[in-house]
């Protein structure tokens, strides 16, 4: 029997919370953007992270890739908490060791300088092999994206959307790392370059033996990418199952309405309708935060978040009313309506004070 290897990056009970913009100088709003995160990604794994805008996507990924410090918690990156490292070696690790790829490479590219440039200062700073080898790694990476080299010369503004999207996926593999965040890497580009990137992507995963944690709102494209799926709400992971199971056999009622909007084509049916808005991330809800628009929802619900429960091997949720084994989404639907003019438990709705 072989021994898993350890995680690349662990998250322990991480929160994150920001001071509103708004409300002016005296304003005592916070933002609880992630609240209690905690999940690890093992070498080799894609993880898909989804969630309606606003859900944290975004600052998770950052914390898995030390672009953001949490306000309390851990993160461990191989094994070693990563904010106790001294700053040079937190840099070296975190420079040499992840790569992210940003939504938009048309703001993610220095647009003053050319190609070539863009994927050499990866080099430069980390003093990475000599002048000549850097000039080589530059070639080898246009070539492994697919990039000709005739583009080594031009700045981000002469390519096309789906080429600047290349040199960026190649930048953020410069130094030849273990694990990639892409957030939302295909969302600004044309839907007939989306294809392209997605291949690319998972053709350089299994070529490079690389961990990739894949954001985005498309629900399709995260469980064709992914092992395992993540899903959030208002700054909680809410439920984690393997890619397979999160259509039909995912537990949490919020995964289920989420899965349920995508369009299907063999077996078209209508989303389960969730009532009202998404609340604040400034004022969320107390106990389960997707009790104010989830059908299944009582007065327990209010009292505490529920805890990790588990429902088969690597699948977790959290809720106190799950989804039953074998309900359909047909079956779902019809709850939900039926429920969809019933008044919703709304005590204990003050906002929750940061622990």
């Amino acid at each position: 029997m072989t021994t898993p290897e350890p995680p690349i990056v662990e998250l322990d009970n991480v929160h994150v919370v920001h001071k509103a913009r708004s409300g002016g100088l005296l304003s005592r709003d916070h933002v609880y953007a992630l609240t209690e995160a905690t999940v690890a990604l093992a070498p080799g794994e894609t993880v898909g992270i989804v969630g309606e805008s606003g859900c944290g996507k975004s600052t998770l990924a950052k914390v898995l890739v030390g672009a953001q410090r949490p306000t309390e918690g851990t993160v461990s990156f191989r094994g070693r908490d990563l904010w106790t490292m001294p700053p040079a070696e937190r840099r070296s690790s975190i420079g040499t060791g992840t790569g992210m790829i940003f939504q938009d490479p048309s703001t993610a590219l220095n647009r003053r300088l050319p190609v070539a440039r863009i994927l050499r200062d990866p080099l430069d700073v980390h003093g990475r092999g000599t002048p000549k080898e850097r000039n080589e790694r530059v070639r080898e990476l246009m070539s492994l994206v697919g990039l000709p080299k005739s583009l080594a010369d031009g700045l981000p503004g002469q390519l096309s959307g789906g080429q600047r999207q290349r040199v960026a996926i190649a930048r953020a593999l410069a130094l030849e790392p273990d694990l990639v965040v892409a957030d939302e890497p295909t969302s600004a580009l044309d839907v007939s370059v989306r294809a392209q990137i997605l291949n690319l992507l998972l053709d350089l995963k299994e070529r490079l033996g690389l961990a990739l944690v894949f954001v985005s709102h498309d629900i399709q494209t995260v469980r064709r990418m992914s092992d395992r799926v993540v899903t959030m709400y208002l700054g909680r992971i809410v439920e984690e199952s393997p890619a397979g199971e999160s259509l039909t056999h995912a537990r949490h009622p919020y995964t289920r309405a989420l899965f349920s909007a995508t369009p299907g084509l063999l077996d078209p049916i209508d989303p389960i309708p969730l009532v009202g808005p998404v609340p604040s991330a400034t004022r969320p809800p107390s106990g389960c935060p997707f009790r104010t628009r989830c059908w299944k929802a009582d007065e327990v619900c209010a009292t505490a978040m529920p805890e990790n429960r588990r429902a088969g091997e690597g699948h977790l949720f959290r809720c106190f009313h799950p989804v039953a084994e074998g309900e359909s989404t047909h079956d779902l639907v019809t709850q939900a309506a039926a429920t969809a003019t019933a008044p919703v438990p709304h005590s204990g709705d003050t906002p929750r004070e940061h622990p």
